[in-house]
């Protein structure tokens, strides 16, 4: 190589694509996607003779960052997948998706912050791996949420392309969304589907089921919500005249509070659902079964398409916390009422 005509990579790249700032053509290549004569390279300062025609700028495909199981990067967010489109996280109770007035702390913001390389994972195994120079410029952005007090798994987008994507696929109803739920009550019915009207609140606190008839009269203040429900286990309470119930829900549309509302419409309200189970409302919840702090209710399950890469479909599946464990195990147990509760579970 004639060393006197040598010039690194990122200036032959900015001469191929003159209209693109220097810190963008540098992230292109730290991403792998800049080839010389089909080959990847990463090194933005490597010094080469003008590759000409055998320079390309390849389309953006998704480089994957390994979590693992997930990388702990807060006491309450796991980062489950992370690459340069989106970013998928386990969400802990009490902690709201993105930020909001008076409450700066979210999901979103932590996921910032560790991108920023304001945070780091804090599992042992991978505590000392740093974040890739390629992701350090990536913005998360909103997709969905969760409720504050929902836990589970849900998406952002790295991009403002993917996340356009992202939420046509919410309004085209193909992204795939699944929740565990813990309501007291027993089903009628092993399986079937609640389909509502529902409309808010003028405070915008608490969604109200409506006639279509009413739904008609409010025009775009309500809205029709689907939701399909599954039975997944039964738990008989003390003399068995009551019963804790384990279901399975999967959402087609997806609104504010949808689950909790249409559950407790059906008679199956959430335990520890302060806004639509009667028996938790007011201090001292002296007619609530099991004492329990927050709406039992977990995002477990989600399946999307990924914004750029056509027709591949990814799913992620969110871990219980460990509020829901022990409730879980202390209704297999049957310890409820000094151990005098009989335990039935479906197949």
């Amino acid at each position: 190589m004639d060393t006197a005509k040598a010039r690194p990579l990122l200036e032959w790249l900015l001469r191929k694509h003159p209209d693109t700032p220097k810190s963008r053509a540098k992230q292109w290549i730290l991403a792998g996607r800049v080839s010389v004569n089909g080959a990847v390279v990463r090194k933005p300062h490597q010094l080469m003779a003008d590759p000409g025609d055998s320079l390309e700028l390849r389309a953006r495909h998704a480089t994957a960052l390994s979590c693992g199981s997930g990388w702990q990067i807060h006491p309450r967010v796991a980062l489950l997948y992370l690459d340069s489109a989106i970013a998928i996280v386990n969400k802990g109770p009490g902690l709201i998706s993105v930020p909001a007035p008076k409450c700066g702390l979210s999901a979103l913001s932590i996921v910032a912050d560790f991108l920023a390389g304001k945070l780091t994972a804090q599992d042992r195994g991978v505590a000392g791996k740093s974040l890739p120079p390629a992701y350090r410029r990536l913005q998360p952005l909103p997709v969905h949420r969760l409720d504050q007090y929902t836990s589970g798994v849900f998406c952002m987008a790295t991009n403002p392309s993917a996340r356009h994507h992202l939420i046509e696929q919410l309004k085209a109803r193909t992204m795939h969304r699944e929740y565990l739920a813990w309501v007291e009550g027993r089903s009628s019915a092993r399986n079937g589907t609640w389909r509502q009207w529902l409309q808010l609140s003028n405070d915008e606190l608490r969604q109200h089921v409506v006639s279509e008839t009413q739904a008609n009269a409010a025009g775009s203040e309500a809205c029709e919500v689907v939701t399909h429900y599954e039975v997944m286990a039964e738990y008989p309470l003390a003399s068995g005249q009551t019963f804790v119930t384990k279901l399975r829900l999967r959402l087609e549309t997806g609104r504010k509070h949808q689950i909790r509302a249409q559950a407790a419409h059906a008679g199956l309200p959430l335990i520890g659902d302060r806004t639509y189970n009667p028996a938790y409302r007011g201090h001292d919840h002296a007619n609530a079964r099991i004492d329990f702090p927050r709406q039992a209710l977990h995002a477990e399950v989600l399946s999307l398409e990924h914004p750029e890469q056509h027709g591949v479909r990814m799913t992620w599946t969110g871990a219980l916390p460990k509020d829901l464990r022990q409730l879980e195990a202390l209704l297999r147990s049957a310890r409820l009422q000094k151990g005098q509760a009989r335990l039935t579970e479906s197949a």
